[in-house]
C-alpha cells in the first residue's frame, strides 16, 4: 500500500477455532458505512489515520492508541476522518462470548455493556491487533487468550450492566410489532402506510416511534436486517444470488451494493474468507 494512495483493501473473516468471533482488518479511504448495528459487540483499534464513528450521542474520532467499543444493537456509521482514510483491526465477538467472560471473572451480572464509546488505551488497542495476528498465524491458544484478556481489561475499566428496555409505551409496542412484521415479511414487506394501518396508528407516529426505539427508520433497519440474514445464509453455504432473492433484494447486484456498504467487503469475498487461513485482504479498488 503506497503512502498517500487511495487503494482500499479489506478482509472480513472467521477463524475456525473461534467460531463466535468475526474479524475485520481493512484500509478504507472513500468507503463509508451507512447506519447499521450488530447483534454482538464491536471492539475497534485504528492503527493509522482517523475513523469518524457516528453514534446516537454524536461523532467520535478514533485514531491510533484508541479503542472503539460499541454495544449490541447500537446504530452507528463510519467514514474516514482524514483524506488518507484509516487502517484498523476490529473484533466482533458474540454477545454470548462477552457475557460469559463477564460472568466468569467480574461481578457484573445480566447483559453487560460499556459506558464509554471511545477510550485512549494503547495497551488494549495492541491486544486487539495481537488477536488478529495470532488468528492469522493459526495460533488458537494465543488468539483466545488475548481476546479474553482484552475483554476483561475493558470490562474492569469501563463495563456496566445494560438496562432492560421493556416496550411499555404504546409507541414502543408499535415499534416492536412493526419490527417483528418486517422480520417475518422481509421478502415482501408492507409500505409504511399499510404497516401503520395494521397496527392502528399513523405512518408518522410509527416512523417516530420506530426511530426512537431502534435508532433508524424502518426502511434503514430493514436493509440492515436483510444483510444480517444474508450473512447467515452465506455462512451456511448459500450462493449470493439465492441469498439475495431469499431476503428480498431485487437481484444480486442490489445485495452486493448494500452488503459491501454495511459489512465492508462484497458478499462473494465474505463467503470465500469464512474459516480460511490467512491471506492478503481483498482489494476494493475500482
Amino acid at each position: 500500500m503506497a503512502a498517500g494512495g487511495t487503494r482500499e483493501w479489506a478482509r472480513h473473516w472467521q477463524y475456525a477455532e473461534l467460531p463466535d468471533l468475526d474479524l475485520l482488518r481493512a484500509r478504507y479511504v472513500r468507503h463509508t458505512f451507512p447506519r447499521h448495528s450488530h447483534e454482538g459487540y464491536v471492539f475497534g483499534s485504528v492503527t493509522s489515520g482517523v475513523e469518524d464513528v457516528g453514534l446516537p450521542g454524536g461523532t467520535v474520532h478514533a485514531g491510533p492508541g484508541t479503542v472503539v467499543m460499541i454495544n449490541p444493537e447500537v446504530p452507528h456509521t463510519a467514514r474516514a476522518g482524514v483524506p488518507d482514510g484509516w487502517v484498523y483491526a476490529t473484533l466482533y465477538p458474540s454477545a454470548q462470548v462477552v457475557n460469559d467472560i463477564a460472568a466468569e471473572v467480574t461481578s457484573l451480572r445480566g447483559t453487560v455493556g460499556f459506558d464509554e464509546t471511545i477510550v485512549r488505551d494503547p495497551h488494549a488497542s495492541r491486544l486487539i491487533t495481537e488477536v488478529h495476528r495470532a488468528a492469522e498465524e493459526g495460533n488458537a491458544l494465543a488468539a483466545d487468550s488475548l481476546l479474553r484478556v482484552m475483554v476483561v481489561r475493558l470490562l474492569d475499566l469501563h463495563g456496566s450492566v445494560l438496562p432492560t428496555r421493556a416496550p411499555h409505551a404504546a409507541g414502543a409496542r408499535d415499534a416492536a410489532e412493526a419490527r417483528a412484521a418486517l422480520e417475518a415479511r422481509m421478502e415482501n414487506p408492507p409500505t409504511l402506510v399499510a404497516l401503520a394501518a395494521e397496527l392502528g396508528t399513523s405512518p408518522f407516529a410509527l416512523l417516530r416511534a420506530f426511530k426512537k426505539q431502534y435508532g433508524m427508520p424502518p426502511h434503514t433497519w430493514l436493509t440492515d436486517a436483510r444483510v444480517r440474514r444474508a450473512r447467515r445464509m452465506l455462512d451456511a453455504g448459500t450462493a449470493p444470488a439465492e441469498a439475495a432473492a431469499a431476503v428480498g433484494f431485487t437481484d444480486q447486484p442490489h445485495l452486493n451494493r448494500h452488503f459491501t456498504r454495511i459489512v465492508g467487503v462484497p458478499p462473494g469475498a465474505y463467503q470465500r474468507e469464512r474459516a480460511r487461513t490467512y491471506k492478503t485482504g481483498t482489494d476494493l479498488s475500482p
